[in-house]
């Protein structure tokens, strides 16, 4: 017999007790023509419970509002308390938008991996630099990587009873002995005990395989894929798909690591092991399963493989696939370039320098249009220390020092993957005003493919 997930917290059970209640859930938006926007709800408003539950996280709220009949208690910001009740269908949602996803804290790391790159960061930035998230549910609400080490009973219970899946972990290898060592913890043992309880349960993850180059490539990343997929059958695998990224090390990174950084010896060597990997899961799984991050071959030198062999891009956020799908969009926003410009325009666009010679035909079609010269300035980071560096891990001041000699046209267009997400901040903490204020020329954001070519076709020559 169904039971129905339980969510929230009963406030009712809780009478003459005094434990630690979850925060209330700060209202950050109200969408227009909402039901929320039609009861008066405004920013800075406090939900405290729904249905004499007081909510965790997203999850919970989301569930609990999806009841027909619901009675909210609401603080306002003057701290007047309200009760609100009110009949809506079980499919329509409040329209609210809260200022964190988690109210009841975050769960965060319990190991101690040589090549975190929180720990390879510098002191005195930003405190969100440092959180070590290690959350089961910003997992399952953006796709964040976890390592399943941190989780007692009851976040097992809940992971089962509410059916958050797929989740995404983090591997990097699947013998215990070498997991352990390679997260500092011994409870990164356990990992195909927790594969086999996903699989008992029909609950799927989407596994992260971070190789460095010595302790877990070779024959141990052979074998961690082998197990991987394993999980990887049936008409519900408990495996839905394996990336291999390799580790990114920082100047700032702990004396004594041992820690060797992928060269392109070592980036040919992993592609040569996983590639026939690729066809022997392909013709027994149906899918390549386990797929390579753009990176490996940037590094070799190697062209990135064509857009069918990533099949539905499964991993295009851990950068499996993310360049050749930004080469496809180029591809589709180009296909109809005019001729000529009204007036001429000289354009530069500032990349990682890993990712600028991929994107050099690009720039060639677009400087194919009579009057367009687009400069491409592929920039290393000497913040991080890194020569061959991705567009994503570019700091302002790897921005200001790399273009101070450069000609920068008339606008600088500027990927606002840089930049923090919902914020104008640099990784380095220098804000994007500040640049704009330091460079001669004003600044573009670039969110996708038709921003790129809308701005050099003049329709987006302004600043942000």
């Amino acid at each position: 017999m169904w039971n129905e997930p339980s969510a929230g917290i009963a406030l009712a059970a809780l009478e003459g007790e005094t434990p630690r209640l979850p925060a209330p859930a700060v209202v950050a938006t109200v969408e227009p023509g909402s039901i929320a926007e039609e009861l008066g709800f405004q920013p800075g408003d406090r939900l405290l419970s729904i249905n004499g539950r007081r909510p965790r996280d997203l999850i919970d709220l989301q569930m609990l509002v999806g009841e027909e009949e619901l009675t909210l208690e609401v603080e306002d910001p003057n701290g007047t308390l309200h009760r609100v009740e009110l009949e809506k269908d079980l499919d329509d949602g409040l329209g609210l938008g809260f200022t964190e996803a988690l109210f009841d804290g975050l769960k965060q790391c319990n190991n101690h991996c040589p090549f975190c790159f929180i720990d390879q960061q510098p002191p005195g930035r930003r405190s969100s630099l440092y959180l070590k998230d290690d959350d089961y549910r910003l997992s399952f609400l953006y796709g964040s990587y976890l390592t399943l080490t941190n989780l007692g009973v009851a976040d097992w219970q809940r992971i089962e009873e509410q059916r958050l899946s797929p989740l995404f972990v983090s591997v990097h290898a699947t013998d215990p002995e070498l997991r352990s060592r390679l997260l500092v913890n011994p409870r990164a043992g356990q990992l195909l005990e927790q594969l086999a309880w996903f699989d008992q349960r029909d609950l799927q993850i989407h596994a992260q395989v971070v190789v460095c180059p010595g302790l877990n490539d070779g024959q141990a990343l052979e074998r961690t894929l082998a197990d991987l997929a394993a999980f990887g059958g049936g008409e519900w695998p408990a495996v839905l798909s394996a990336a291999v990224v390799p580790v990114g090390l920082t100047r700032f990174r702990p004396a004594g690591d041992a820690l060797v950084p992928v060269d392109r010896r070592s980036a040919l060597q992993v592609i040569a092991l996983v590639e026939p990997l690729q066809l022997q899961f392909q013709q027994r799984l149906g899918s390549r399963f386990a797929w390579l991050s753009d990176e490996w071959y940037l590094m070799a030198g190697l062209p990135l493989p064509p857009r069918s062999e990533y099949e539905d891009l499964p991993q295009q956020e851990n950068g499996v696939g993310s360049i050749r799908a930004f080469l496809e969009a180029l591809d589709l926003a180009t296909r109809n370039l005019p001729r000529a410009l009204a007036r001429p325009l000289r354009l530069s666009w500032v990349v990682g320098r890993l990712v600028a010679e991929a994107l050099e035909p690009v720039v060639t079609r677009l400087n194919g249009v009579a009057g367009l010269e687009l400069i491409l300035h592929g920039l290393p980071s000497p913040y991080w220390g890194q020569d061959q560096v991705v567009t994503g891990l570019l700091t302002g001041s790897d921005l200001l020092g790399g273009l101070a000699a450069c000609d920068l046209g008339e606008a600088l267009l500027l990927p606002a993957v840089m930049l923090r997400q919902g914020e104008p901040v640099f990784l380095d903490d220098l804000p994007l005003a500040e640049l704009e204020r330091q460079l001669p020329v004003p600044v573009i954001l670039l969110r996708g493919a038709e921003d790129l070519v809308a701005a050099c076709l003049g329709g987006q020559l302004q600043s942000p």
